[in-house]
């Protein structure tokens, strides 16, 4: 008896030992998706830092020498320094340094928009902070952050999506390539038939250094080898990876298959729109929906062609359900087919039944990969 009962406390201390060696392992492979993840953030705020140089230094030549062509190369650098800027929303809804109380969410991609708040639209050509020099002489960084969303939630004055008006204008035409129709001389003195043009151009240079300042806070928030947001994160895994589920939840359930799409999708309204005066809410769907997939398989790619790639929650979950792992990519693959074969613009798409049935499986599917999350959530919490 003593022989078996020693045989069993041994048997006991090895099972013990197995389990602690497990949970170290696991513990160990949390910290390592967290690295992962600090590294993908960091990639992809650098990535859109440099994108939306490019556009700053772009817009800068456009008011130096408004035409047609400085024009559409303006334009397109938006349109490009979107893509890297839209994948970093999957960093969001957490409380971390993009939208805790001191971050700069608001100033960066507030929305929507009312118009008259910034410049002239149609029906009152004297609308706007451009339009009133006498209460703003000086278009300053200051200014416009103090602007932001003063007095109403509407009244946005900074960011991606004021740039973005001031470059395509009001987007009122029902035609098969209908973004705002702006045209360039609202910022040539010489032919305009508008007012306060030089001012035009100041405020959108303005926008975009203050969109580069911005920036520049969050890729600082996120280097390594700092006392930043990044160190406290990463010295916190189990919290750290609560947070960026809740995240990732949040921000794919409420915001995109709620407000963005499903809002829209039922009022039919322009207004409701992401991006709508340069018509590139399709695109804002697809690049979200990419940076959640990047978040959840540990992957991004960078606009040099580098690949990041490390252990992701998408492997955790494996590890303890294959079926809830494969059911995610499945449902990821189901929302990026759906997004991208929607025919744009998505102002039209919406009043389409084709087009409806397109968006109405995007939302679902974005519904769909949020009530999963709950399960990854209680499967990896601890």
């Amino acid at each position: 008896m003593k022989k078996v009962f020693s045989i069993a406390l041994l048997l006991g201390a090895l099972s013990l030992t197995t389990a602690c060696k497990k949970t170290e392992n696991l513990q160990d492979k949390k910290k390592q998706v967290l690295e992962n993840y600090a590294n993908i953030v960091l990639a992809s705020y650098e990535d859109s830092r440099e994108a939306a140089k490019a556009m700053q230094t772009t817009l800068a030549a456009m008011v130096k020498a408004p035409n047609t062509g400085s024009y559409r190369a303006a334009k397109e650098a938006w349109l490009a320094a979107r893509v890297p800027y839209l994948q970093t929303e999957a960093y969001r809804m957490y409380a971390g340094p993009i939208d805790d109380d001191a971050g700069p969410e608001g100033f960066m991609n507030g929305w929507p928009m009312d118009e008259a708040y910034v410049d002239y639209v149609k029906g009152d050509m004297n609308t706007g902070i451009i339009n009133r020099p006498d209460l703003f002489p000086n278009m300053t960084p200051a200014l416009l952050k103090e602007l932001n969303e003063k007095d109403g939630e509407a009244n946005i004055a900074t960011g991606y999506h004021a740039i973005e008006f001031l470059l395509w204008g009001q987007d009122q035409n029902a035609l098969p390539n209908d973004a705002g129709l702006r045209a360039f001389t609202d910022y040539l003195p010489t032919t305009s038939s508008v007012k306060n043009v030089e001012r035009r151009g100041q405020y959108l240079n303005t926008a975009a250094d203050l969109l580069i300042t911005d920036l520049n806070y969050l890729v600082e928030a996120w280097k390594d080898s700092q006392e930043n947001y990044r160190k406290n994160f990463l010295a916190n895994p189990k919290v750290s990876l609560r947070l960026v589920l809740q995240g990732a939840k949040e921000l794919i359930g409420n915001e995109m298959a709620g407000e963005r799409m499903q809002v829209i999708y039922d009022t039919r309204n322009q207004e409701d729109e992401h991006s709508c005066f340069s018509d590139n809410t399709h695109n804002d769907v697809i690049w979200d929906i990419q940076g959640l997939f990047n978040v959840y398989t540990g992957t991004y790619k960078r606009l040099d062609g580098t690949l990041i790639k490390g252990i992701s929650i998408s492997d955790l979950v494996r590890e303890k359900d294959p079926k809830l792992d494969a059911d995610m990519l499945a449902l990821f693959a189901v929302a990026q087919k759906s997004a991208q074969s929607i025919v744009p613009p998505f102002d039209q798409a919406i009043l389409k039944d084709s087009e409806r049935a397109k968006i109405a499986a995007t939302i679902q599917a974005l519904k769909d990969i949020s009530q999963k999350y709950l399960l990854v959530y209680d499967l990896i919490k601890d």
